[in-house]
């Protein structure tokens, strides 16, 4: 079992935040999810680079938070699917205020000093 060296900071609301949807693939599970995307295979396919594996974690963290519901049906193969949950659909405005911000950028990563790096090689 892994054992933080630092602790988690909880006793704030940013921290909090953080330990919900502080993980590469997190926000976008949840915008990918509230988008229609239920299925695994559907959400791997919606992130490419994301290996099967961290995808698994990160909605098995989003699971243990409450923010996603897994369903398991009782059919072969089985079918699983994702859903937001009510305290999952509170995150949305956030979420969706993220993609938005993001999306400003994309055609002008050279205002961001980290990008200019890229940008230039």
């Amino acid at each position: 079992m892994y054992e933080r060296k630092i602790p988690k900071n909880l006793d704030c609301g940013m921290g909090m935040t953080m330990e919900i949807i502080g993980g590469k693939w997190k926000p976008c599970l949840i915008l990918n999810i509230h988008n229609g995307a239920k299925r695994p295979s559907e959400l791997q396919r919606l992130n490419p680079i994301a290996s099967r594996r961290v995808l698994t974690v990160q909605l098995k963290e989003l699971e243990e938070h409450g923010i996603i519901n897994r369903i398991v049906y009782p059919v072969l193969p089985p079918k699983v699917e994702y859903f937001l949950t009510d305290l999952g659909k509170s995150l949305l405005p956030m979420i969706l205020l993220m993609d938005e911000w993001g999306a400003q950028y994309l055609s002008k990563p050279q205002e961001l000093p980290e990008l200019k790096k890229v940008v230039q090689i």
